[in-house]
């Protein structure tokens, strides 16, 4: 390399390239004292050996300091005491009991066998308590990570029975994941998600919701043979109504319809009188109530399962489509494997990637997006901090880990996370407690899964969703910014007409033609002033709107009879590159041809100081826009100084 760019802030230098001379790292030019003195001093100027740059970073990266922060198990677990653990087991316990039945319904969403949403639903939850840095996060399997791995992460296997998928893509998946996101948390990049505005990701996130939801109609209706894509699976749906089981319409219904009602009794608000507190048994009745709540969807789902075992035990089978024998144990602990064998054909790795396709990158970053808006809106209710780049650690690690157990891609969850808050949680440490009612569940409660109604799994599922679709956000996005609206609505119907994994894709490009078509199309201001036309950019300039304010500055100066002198008045601008400063040396010679004199006024000393790096022959270059307006008069034959225009002159500059 022949330069190297120095970003690190104790240098004090993020703007220069410094070159590397006789193994020195030096500053690139000689600065004066007044600037040493505003940004901190001379030491910019000493010259550091590269080993002993190399030497410091090391030291710095392997420190005591920095591996509490990668670990921010160290800070907190001295500090544990018997009531935080008491806290943390009931929370745990409660989120495990929400995660089962959920585990089981998001294997339905992700086209897997059931074990799958509970493999999914354990290891997060360790590594997460070692990493995190958010108490109230519970990582496992998501509607929305469901969803991304049946359209990524699955594919069809005549040896299993009808319709099943093989893991094997979506394990894959979920390593590969989980090496792009430590890795993003390694180099720091999670500034990615800031380039996805929210109207994208509301409207993704309503259009998977709708999408999962409609795609769990047809175990509320008993049907079969139904497509996944959006606009056929409604038309399969309506043309097979007739179709549908009474017994499973029933039952999907009355599941529904409890669990909405019970998740209320979790939100009930009491409303106490100050003088009177309640009494103990109000407190406890109160308390039996949330619990019940909280656990809606296990007491859905165990209540549902005793129906059709006392059923079956009457010689009534087969009357509700059951999930059916679920592989008891724990998976095996091995490496994802990057082949797919199946029968006489054998997919290579270069086959698997190539079907994973986009999803590569995109169930990664919707993972980290994620997790990030669930692990800010906590942190902001819960008053406490995280760190973005350690969030990307701890599901990096916790996918790579996860990958080892037959997981699919995993993420914060936000019901689960709002149930861990609620619950009382007060360290990560809760999630070992959640993550071993798991386990629990795998290794005794398997044979009992095998009676469990799939409409009753999609009415939990449905009951999970649907309070994702933000309808409400489209009249504030119309009050607000129409270009918003625009952006959500293209999203919301590409997610659900052209599929979802190019919905996302088309929100998120749209959302930045947006943001740089300012920058191509910069605005800017026009003012006459004797014979003088001031050209204002209001914003920086950079090489996609260059040429076009080139264009217009000199269109603007020959629209009339006699044109117009430029002053170019860059006030506003904080940059520029080198296509800008070839821009205005081709104006400054366009200007030429036409008898127009051209003047730069009011550049701050780095854009000056590029402006004069592009040697433009003869271009003035004026500190003030007085000066410049001064300068203009005296090549017009003019006075130095009019005083009866003095007064004139500096109400015009302020006006601009």
């Amino acid at each position: 390399l022949n330069t190297i760019v120095m970003i690190e802030p104790d240098w004090r230098c993020q703007d220069k390239v410094l070159p590397v001379e006789n193994g020195l790292i030096g500053s690139s030019r000689r600065r004066s004292r007044a600037e040493d003195d505003l940004e901190g001093g001379d030491d910019v100027n000493r010259k550091v050996p590269i080993r002993e740059h190399v030497k410091k970073c090391c030291s710095e990266t392997f420190s005591p300091k920095n591996l509490v922060k990668k670990f921010p198990i160290v800070k907190w677990l001295p500090q544990y005491r018997f009531g935080t653990f008491q806290a943390d087991l009931i929370a745990g316990l409660t989120v495990g009991l929400t995660v089962i039945p959920q585990g089981l319904a998001y294997a339905q969403v992700a086209n897997l066998p059931p074990q799958y949403g509970l493999y999914s639903a354990f290891m997060g939850c360790f590594v997460y308590c070692f990493l995190g840095t958010a108490k109230d996060i519970t990582l496992g399997p998501t509607a929305i990570m469901s969803l991304m791995t049946a359209t990524f992460g699955t594919e069809i296997s005549p040896s299993l029975p009808s319709g099943a998928k093989d893991p094997t893509i979506a394990i894959l998946l979920t390593l590969i994941s989980g090496v792009i996101e430590l890795g993003m948390g390694i180099l720091k990049l999670g500034i990615l998600v800031n380039f996805i505005s929210f109207p994208v990701i509301s409207a993704f996130t309503s259009a998977a919701a709708i999408t999962i939801a409609l795609g769990q109609v047809k175990n509320i209706l008993g049907l079969k043979n139904i497509s996944n894509d959006f606009l056929q699976m409604v038309y399969d749906t309506c043309s097979k109504i007739p179709e549908t089981r009474v017994w499973d319409l029933t039952m999907g219904l009355v599941s529904l319809v409890i669990v909405i009602l019970l998740r209320y009794l979790r939100t009930v608000k009491w409303k106490d009188n100050p003088d009177s507190p309640p009494s103990i048994f109000t407190i406890i009745y109160r308390k039996v109530l949330w619990l019940i709540g909280t656990g809606g969807n296990a007491i859905v789902v165990i209540g549902a399962a005793g129906v059709v075992a006392g059923l079956e035990a009457h010689g009534m089978k087969g009357l509700i489509s059951v999930t059916g024998k679920i592989q008891a144990g724990m998976p095996p602990f091995k490496p994802p494997s990057f082949e797919l064998r199946d029968g006489n054909v054998t997919l290579s790795s270069g086959d698997i990637f190539a079907k994973m396709g986009a999803g590569i990158g995109i169930v990664p970053l919707l993972a980290l997006v994620e997790n990030m808006a669930i692990g800010k809106a906590f942190a902001r209710t819960n008053n406490y901090k995280i760190d973005p780049t350690q969030e990307l650690v701890a599901i990096g690690v916790a996918n790579i880990i996860s990958s080892f157990v037959s997981s699919y891609p995993v993420t914060g969850s936000f019901s689960r996370t709002a149930v861990n808050s609620q619950s009382g949680v007060r360290t990560p440490f809760g999630g070992i407690w959640t993550g071993g009612l798991v386990i629990l569940a795998l290794c005794v409660l398997t044979p009992w899964f095998y009676y469990i109604p799939k409409s009753a799994l999609a009415a939990v599922i449905i009951a999970a969703v649907i309070q994702m679709v933000e309808y409400h956000i489209l009249v504030v996005l119309w009050k607000a910014n129409k270009w918003d609206l625009f952006t959500f609505i293209v999203t919301f119907v590409c997610s659900l007409v052209v599929g979802i994994e190019y919905g996302i894709l088309i929100g998120i490009g749209l959302s930045l033609l947006l943001v740089l078509y300012p920058i191509a199309r910069p605005k800017i201001r026009y003012t006459e002033k004797s014979g003088i036309l001031i050209v204002t950019p209001v914003q920086g300039l950079n090489f996609p709107g260059a040429e076009y304010l080139e264009m217009k500055a000199l269109d603007k100066a020959l629209a009339r009879s006699k044109p117009f002198n430029i002053i170019l008045n860059m006030e506003h601008m904080s940059d520029m590159d080198y296509t800008a400063v070839l821009s205005v040396k081709s104006l400054h010679v366009d200007c030429g041809k036409h008898d127009i004199k051209l003047i730069v006024a009011n550049g701050i000393p780095r854009v000056t100081r590029f402006l004069r790096a592009g040697n433009i022959k003869d271009l003035i270059i004026c500190k003030t826009l007085k000066d410049a307006l001064k300068t203009f008069r005296m090549q017009d034959g003019g006075p130095a100084i009019i005083t009866d225009e003095e007064e004139e002159e500096k109400s015009f500059i302020s006006r601009l």
